[in-house]
């Protein structure tokens, strides 16, 4: 499979995955729900336009790579402690699976995704298809 095909894939499964759990830190608490959550929005709408719009551009890898290194960081504050620290209760309530799951879903697909931008940008470099 192409590698802008796999990061096609990549990217729309961390755009789901992080909508997903932006919902779930509303639910929460850990973010407000109020009219300021939707400044997410036009960056989500940026990232699907470097996914589906540029892709195997050069504008699409760097979108990309950015977004997944954002996404990259998102695990890392919650299991440091806002959310799946020591102390937690998180992973005992209700939905605690949910939450920890997508934590290292979202991990996990953003280095994947880091990963593949980098190898279209390096072969983008070296003039390759």
């Amino acid at each position: 499979m192409k590698n802008s095909t796999l990061l096609t894939i990549a990217s729309l499964l961390s755009i789901l995955f992080l909508t997903f759990h932006l919902a779930d830190d509303i639910t929460r608490g850990f973010e407000k729900g109020g009219l300021s959550t939707l400044t997410a929005v036009p960056f989500v709408v940026l990232w699907l336009y470097g996914t589906l719009v540029l892709s195997g551009r050069r504008s699409g890898y760097v979108i990309n790579l950015l977004f997944s290194l954002f996404s990259l960081v998102v695990p890392v504050i919650h299991m440091k402690g806002r959310g799946v620290g020591v102390g937690s209760s998180i992973a005992n309530s209700s939905g605690g699976f949910f939450f920890v799951w997508t934590l290292i879903a979202v991990a996990v697909i953003a280095l994947f995704s880091i990963v593949l931008s980098l190898r279209g940008l390096w072969s983008l470099r070296r003039g390759q298809s």
